[in-house]
């Protein structure tokens, strides 16, 4: 099962408006700033996320996964082989994008890799309620991941850049 949503903002967020350039015509106010529990909603509903990773060669890859939102964190598996594994390996700065540009939610942060067993149950479950399968985590050669937001950005485009609103957390 996703997180619930909350409607109060996550702690030790500090919520503002991005850096945008003043063409952009955004608003200093706080007004028509989102809600938390906007962002928790599209990001546990959401089916695929795209995750951007650095070559070694430092040009950018993008890849969608499947994966969930838990305990304040994107998760989801690859194989160690593949592409952005290897990249999230060598750096794992990172960036995750939901589908919609029209309600866009950014979620930039450090991939932990998760190794523990009880984590890695407590992932299958509400994975295998979303996808109706379990995911892969315990075959031979993948690997875990856990995203836990250090920034995150959102806006609806219907009212943009009005509803634009930056969380920054304990670190950035």
């Amino acid at each position: 099962m996703s997180e619930a949503p909350v409607s109060e903002e996550p702690v030790g967020a500090r919520v503002d408006r991005p850096s945008m350039p003043e063409a952009y015509g955004l608003e200093s106010s706080a007004e028509g700033l989102l809600p938390w529990e906007w962002v928790t909603e599209r990001l546990g509903a959401a089916r695929n996320y795209w995750v951007a990773s650095t070559r070694p060669d430092g040009r950018p890859h993008c890849s969608p996964v499947w994966g969930i939102w838990l305990d304040g964190a994107i998760w989801f598996s690859t194989a160690r082989a593949t592409r952005k594994a290897r990249n999230l390996t060598a750096k794992p700065e990172t960036v995750v994008h939901l589908e919609s540009g029209d309600e866009a939610v950014i979620v930039e942060g450090r991939i932990e890799e998760i190794a523990d067993h009880s984590s890695l149950e407590r992932v299958a479950e509400p994975y295998a309620a979303k996808y109706g399968m379990r995911p892969p985590l315990e075959a031979p050669g993948n690997v875990l991941y856990a995203l836990r937001p250090r920034r995150v950005l959102a806006w609806r485009e219907s009212d943009f850049p009005k509803s634009a609103t930056r969380w920054r957390f304990d670190g950035d």
